[in-house]
């Protein structure tokens, strides 16, 4: 008998309970979409914010802070002020640590100075441009400053390409530098370091916005072979995926060992910039690594921020759809009053007519719920692919959330009506309707 008054209802009311059910659908693919965006929103904003350069810098323990200490006006006249070092051989240990996967590019730069053939004094910085490694886990990696400073507007020529062996004695030129030695892409220059020199060819001009326009970037080993400092490394800047800090991580920053050994243990297998940095040190001899705060920073309050809107459109969603099922629903038992009255008159208690109502409604749901999931799961790829470029991962947890929000946004919704239905007087109706 229940079976077929809820279907009798369901068919007699198709109209109004397809437009509940698509209701129900809207709030339930907007909540889909937002929430398995905003459980895939770390990753993907912190890969975005690595277009802009490393969160993690390492140096050696006991360098020298002069240069920290007093400035040089003129980068022409600037002298190397690096006492120790970082070993070349170790760089591949990085992406051997707890966190290796989170590592997304690194490279290694040495300062030095050269003499142009004009008699200028210049900056030139070694470093890894694509440098393919071989790492000990048997993972391969092509790390360097061509993704780390992707910013950089290549004026003329083109990135230097360390696979490509022409290019392993070619420089790049910082536009500031190259203007006032009028220099061009295909020039050849004779480089006098500190041990040696090399006749090199320019392979690009870039504009950097900063310093770097009066510097000049050449491949490491070059830089190395020059100034007499084989396999040594001034400093390293890392970019790696984090989570953002919370109370746990800034204690840990002030001091790991005064954690207790839960708190140690949570904190280490967490990727906090604290617990990558901590573990960069372990992995590489005398070496202090710490985090380029203002990046660290701003990645964190960035992904607070999208996951706040992510969860204030959720909930404006769930609120629009409880307003709509509100006003349906209350329409709907509006239109049955006289068979809610006969019912009542016959017998029927508001318990039964409560559930009967509510099975109908849920019924209902159910079917608009799980067209909502789906719809929702399209729309978080179209975010993804559209914002940033990549497919947003199905989360098996979302539908235990979608499934209870939707819920509860139906009930919520269907309270008005059903204390209507509460409130309803057989007399009342079967009076009216006899007149």
């Amino acid at each position: 008998m229940l079976f077929r008054m809820i279907r009798g209802a369901l068919f007699r009311q198709k109209g109004k309970m397809f437009l509940i059910a698509f209701t129900i659908a809207l709030g339930a693919s907007l909540a889909t979409a937002m929430l398995n965006v905003m459980l895939d929103v770390g990753d993907k904003v912190n890969q975005e914010l690595k277009t802009y350069g490393a969160n993690i810098t390492v140096k050696p323990k006991d360098s020298s802070l002069l240069s920290d200490l007093y400035t040089v006006e003129d980068a022409s006249d600037a002298t190397p002020l690096q006492t120790s070092w970082l070993r070349e051989e170790e760089l591949g240990k990085i992406k051997t640590i707890f966190w290796a996967f989170n590592i997304v590019d690194f490279a290694p730069f040495n300062e030095q100075t050269v003499t142009l053939p004009s008699g200028t004094r210049a900056k030139i910085v070694g470093t890894w441009f694509n440098h393919h490694m071989d790492l000990p886990t048997g993972e391969q990696l092509d790390a360097g400053v061509r993704d780390l400073r992707s910013w950089w507007d290549i004026k003329e020529g083109a990135w230097i390409d360390e696979q490509n062996p022409e290019d392993r004695e070619a420089i790049m030129v910082g536009q500031v530098l190259a203007e006032q030695e009028a220099l061009t892409v295909g020039d050849r220059v004779l480089l006098n370091g500190a041990a040696g020199q090399a006749e090199v060819r320019i392979a690009g001009i870039y504009d950097a916005g900063g310093d770097e326009d009066s510097a000049i970037y050449a491949p490491l080993d070059l830089v190395q072979a020059i100034s007499g400092t084989e396999g040594k490394v001034g400093t390293i800047e890392v970019s790696a995926l984090t989570t953002p800090d919370n109370d746990l991580a800034r204690r840990a920053a002030q001091n790991p060992q005064a954690l207790s050994k839960a708190d140690y243990e949570t904190w280490y297998c967490t990727a906090y910039v604290s617990a990558i940095c901590y573990q960069i040190q372990e992995v590489l001899t005398n070496s202090t690594a710490s985090a380029v705060r203002q990046v660290a920073d701003s990645e964190g309050a960035i992904l607070e921020k999208t996951q706040l809107l992510m969860i204030l459109i959720t909930a404006l969603s769930l609120i629009g759809s409880a307003l709509g099922i509100s006003n349906l629903v209350t329409a709907s038992v509006m239109e049955r009053s006289q068979e809610i009255g006969l019912l009542k008159a016959i017998g029927a208690h508001d318990k039964a007519i409560t559930g009967v109502v509510m099975t109908e409604i849920l019924i209902t749901a159910l079917a608009g719920g799980i067209a909502g999931y789906f719809m929702g799961f399209g729309f978080a790829q179209l975010i993804g692919h559209g914002v940033f470029g990549s497919a947003i991962e199905m989360n098996v947890m979302v539908i235990p959330i979608v499934a209870v929000l939707i819920s509860l946004v139906t009930i919520a919704g269907s309270m008005p009506a059903i204390q209507m239905v509460l409130r309803l007087d057989p007399a009342e109706v079967l009076h009216g309707s006899k007149a």
